[in-house]
């Protein structure tokens, strides 16, 4: 028999949200979230600068949606599934890196690790992007941005450290420092603007 009410999991987000969350450099908001997917779902905005959000921050944004299926669909291998989505600009001699892939994806690991956030089934893409500008944007000159669109099934109800490594996640790619020490940080292409 289905669930006809939301998970307490999603009020304890909802909570953390009102928080402020676990960085100061980041706004988290809660959006509207995807219907058709699961039965219940939450979807939550981080853009860094401490701006609402709004428009996407030029430094760096993210979104989470947690969804909940109590007849656990067997391709989550759990009653939730977690989808994460993080972007930021880098410097175009970074983003050519043939490693910075790899080294977003260990990031990710790692976060959900140091936060205690236990799952399984976990994939996902990390994506490069590198541009030139012609014509009338040849002025814009060379960018380059990074992507990392995730998901996995979290071993138990609490998500709070789940959405708390994903909030460092999009910190991270956008510049900022590491809530735990021994990770190198990627350059980002805007993080000196006044």
């Amino acid at each position: 028999m289905s669930e006809t009410r939301e998970p307490d999991a999603f009020a304890r987000l909802r909570a953390f949200v009102a928080s402020g969350g676990t960085r100061a450099e980041t706004t988290i908001t809660e959006i509207p979230s995807p219907s058709r997917i699961a039965p219940f779902s939450i979807a939550l905005a981080a853009d860094v600068s401490g701006a609402a959000h709004g428009i996407d921050s030029d430094l760096g944004t993210g979104r989470f949606i947690a969804l909940h299926d109590p007849d656990e669909p067997e391709g989550w291998g759990g009653a939730f599934r977690i989808v994460s989505f993080a972007q930021a600009p880098l410097e175009p001699e970074i983003g050519v890196d043939e490693f910075v892939a790899d080294v977003t994806w260990s990031w990710l690991v790692d976060a959900l690790a140091a936060h205690g956030a236990a799952y399984d089934h976990a994939s996902g893409t990390a994506t490069k992007i590198i541009s030139r500008g012609y014509g009338d944007l040849a002025a814009q000159g060379d960018g380059a941005q990074l992507e990392l669109r995730a998901s996995w099934t979290p071993r138990d109800a609490d998500l709070t450290a789940h959405v708390e490594a994903w909030e460092e996640i999009v910190a991270m790619l956008a510049g900022l420092p590491p809530a735990s020490d021994g990770v190198t940080l990627l350059a980002p292409r805007r993080l000196a603007r006044d």
